[in-house]
């Protein structure tokens, strides 16, 4: 059987749908960054070649908002031409192809959730390389499904806000999280099962994937801490000013899907991140 072949192996989303891939009963094959260099088209076809996949997933990482800022020459080589360099071979090859956006590509002027019809208008480097990487992809590879997500938080990282946030919490320090950024932070185990779902069922396009749900950051933070029965007002209210956040973000980019894509309610997805974290060791 011809698996699914699974870029940044060692990345948030690449240790989830491996973990979920291997629950799922889904052949699967996961690359690191070593192994294969998304943005050289030589190594992309020697893995082609080796694996034979029917599916690539593009859940490599790569600069970081913030860090993007400082050197935006690193951001579009790891997000752009890398997915572009993706989506040429396995469109070549006539292999699914999968990769991710951003609700960083909305500029936050409105002020309702964003569905896949909205006007995208980025206003830092991270969100003007994800749209350009959507375009490009889309135009290499007319049947690659493109997920714009929110920020994530899983169980099984520990450099997620959520992760971080109880972290500091339980160790007697106060958390100072934005109060007027608003967003809907997306559980990993569920984006990953979904994906999973509409690629096996053959969707195309964009579809925005992300936890139903609105909240600040504080807000997200406050929640976590209630369910993990830790003090809630250690969890400091702040304007995003004083974050000291170097991109600009949208004050406003939850997202949501005209397309019918549904997971599970942000107040679940919490619980379950809660009874997760409590569980065996990952």
């Amino acid at each position: 059987m011809t698996p699914i072949l699974i870029t940044g192996a060692t990345g948030t989303l690449g240790r989830a749908f491996g973990r979920l891939c291997h629950e799922r009963h889904l052949v699967h094959r996961a690359t690191s960054r070593a192994e294969l260099d998304i943005t050289d088209a030589a190594s992309v076809d020697r893995a082609l070649q080796r694996h034979q996949p029917w599916l690539v997933i593009n859940a490599a990482g790569g600069s970081r908002v913030d860090g993007a800022e400082y050197d935006p020459a690193r951001c579009h080589r790891e997000h752009v031409l890398g997915a572009q360099t993706l989506a040429r071979a396995c469109a070549r090859d006539r292999v699914r192809f999968v990769t991710f956006s951003s609700d960083l590509v909305f500029d936050g002027a409105q002020r309702e959730p964003y569905d896949e019809h909205a006007r995208p208008a980025p206003l830092g480097v991270y969100g003007t390389a994800k749209l350009e990487a959507e375009a490009r992809v889309r135009e290499a590879h007319p049947g690659a499904l493109v997920i714009r997500t929110g920020a994530l938080f899983g169980p099984w990282d520990d450099r997620n806000f959520v992760t971080v946030a109880l972290r500091e919490l339980a160790a007697g320090r106060d958390v100072r999280a934005a109060d007027d950024t608003f967003l809907s932070p997306t559980y990993v185990p569920d984006l990953v099962h979904a994906v999973l779902d509409l690629a096996l069922d053959r969707e195309a396009g964009i579809w925005h994937l992300a936890t139903p749900g609105v909240t600040s950051w504080a807000g997200l933070a406050r929640a976590a801490a209630a369910l993990a029965g830790l003090e809630v007002e250690r969890v400091i209210p702040v304007p995003a000013r004083e974050i000291g956040w170097r991109a600009r973000r949208p004050r406003f980019s939850a997202l949501r899907s005209s397309r019918g894509a549904s997971l599970t309610a942000l107040d679940a997805a919490l619980r379950h991140y809660s009874a997760a974290v409590k569980g065996p060791p990952c």
